[in-house]
């Protein structure tokens, strides 16, 4: 797309009404003022806070509680950019004080522990039981310890994560602050599917970015369990341009799939028994549906939980919805963006079902920005329709980063991706 175009798109993407685009009468949302319905949303991230205010926007008459553990939520969206020391951790962390206040939703900060889908009850942590008529989970997701050998809930401590936003970002970024000059770090990229398929490509080029300033006899490795990898090409000649020879990619087929850890040795070995030394070492192990999703039944073999794509209903239990990264929505990645806007689908389905309204057919977007260096910025958007396939992208909507372009080309996509970020938490928590 080009510089209009993309302006264009996303000044639509993020103010558009789902209702008013679905073309609903304003008389029928009036009525839907009056509903007594109870929502429960599980988890206030991109599509749980998302989802609840939007619920709240169509239909003011049903009450929606937001069950989430933190407080403050952190972003995994710009959570690089604090590992890559260009943002503080609180630059990424934002309250839910404006749910309440503006917009009405309970917001409780407690743990869902158990859902029983019969009586239609949720129990919390703390001992509350809420009922709902629809529940919405959004709950992220749950990491397979083990599945890496060595690598469990306690070697995160000592080769983090960092892949849910929080500790584990600020305990990276100390670990390579603290890392000597001519040190290694190395990133271990999962198999898809997996949160952020961006992510551990601006991690590296962020990473790398901090070390040619401060400690430029270091390099990054990233080890991968896949042959290809979202926005590829730009990653590779952004690095090639900003940080020549300094970072290293080993694909699935030259053996990139690490297979164990040795947190006092701090050394990794791939699926070849071959081993690498790492200064600092991030570990992202494979993932799936959040813990209550497990545990209410609604992931298949997969680990994810299959859905009506227009509803985003699980097909496991009625009257449970799930959106962000736990559902299978069809070729939409797991990003923020993604959940944003499954969760205003699935807001416009609540509140269609709980009025007796016809549900139109449902349009969904993705857009991703990332960042290669604080002035390089790259980025991929799309549009989605529900075919036969499930979701999928329409031809021809959307684009790219052109794979030549200049630096003021590059510099204005990193001041994109800034607007970006802070449209995003807006339309979230304001």
């Amino acid at each position: 797309m080009n510089n209009y175009s993309r302006r264009d798109f996303m000044k639509w993407a993020g103010a558009a009404s789902v209702f008013s685009a679905m073309g609903w009468p304003l008389g029928a949302l009036a009525k839907m003022g009056r509903s007594a319905a109870k929502v429960v949303v599980i988890g206030g991230g991109y599509g749980g806070a998302t989802c609840a205010k939007y619920i709240r926007k169509m239909a003011p008459g049903i009450e929606v509680t937001l069950i989430e553990q933190n407080k403050r939520y952190t972003t995994c969206p710009f959570s690089n950019t604090v590992i890559g020391g260009l943002k503080k951790i609180e630059d990424i962390t934002h309250g839910y004080d404006n749910l309440r206040n503006r917009h009405g939703v309970n917001v409780i900060h407690d743990i869902a522990e158990e859902v029983n889908p019969a009586k239609k009850v949720v129990k919390l942590k703390g001992g509350a039981k809420l009922e709902y008529d629809k529940l919405i989970m959004s709950p992220g997701i749950e990491f397979m310890w083990g599945k890496i050998e060595g690598y469990d809930q306690a070697a995160s401590e000592v080769m983090p994560h960092a892949w849910k936003a929080g500790p584990q970002t600020t305990l990276l970024r100390a670990k390579i602050e603290a890392m000597r000059d001519g040190g290694t770090v190395i990133i271990a990229a999962p198999a898809n599917p997996f949160r952020c398929p961006p992510g551990p490509y601006e991690r590296a080029s962020l990473v790398a970015n901090y070390l040619k300033k401060h400690k430029p006899k270091s390099k990054v490795i990233v080890l991968d369990r896949k042959d290809k990898f979202s926005k590829q090409a730009l990653f590779v000649s952004g690095g090639e341009a900003l940080y020549p020879g300094m970072i290293e990619w080993v694909s699935k087929s030259a053996g990139g799939t690490v297979v164990r850890v040795d947190t006092k040795a701090m050394e990794v070995e791939n699926n070849n028994g071959f081993t690498y030394q790492g200064d600092v070492i991030n570990v992202i192990p494979p993932h799936r549906a959040g813990t209550i999703a497990q545990r209410t039944g609604l992931a298949d073999k997969s680990g994810w939980c299959p859905i009506n794509q227009t509803t985003f209903e699980s097909r496991k239990h009625k009257d449970i919805h799930i959106i962000g990264d736990s559902a299978i929505a069809g070729k939409m990645p797991k990003s923020g963006y993604a959940a944003a806007s499954e969760g205003k689908v699935c807001a416009a389905a609540v509140v269609a079902e709980l009025g007796g309204l016809n549900m139109p057919e449902p349009s969904y977007v993705n857009t991703c920005y990332s960042l290669v260096g604080p002035e390089y910025g790259i980025s991929v958007a799309a549009v989605y329709r529900l075919t036969k396939k499930g979701i999928t992208p329409v031809k021809g909507a959307g684009g790219g980063s052109p794979k030549v372009a200049d630096s003021t080309f590059r510099n204005m996509e990193a001041v994109y991706a800034q607007g970006w970020y802070d449209s995003t938490v807006a339309d979230m928590f304001r």
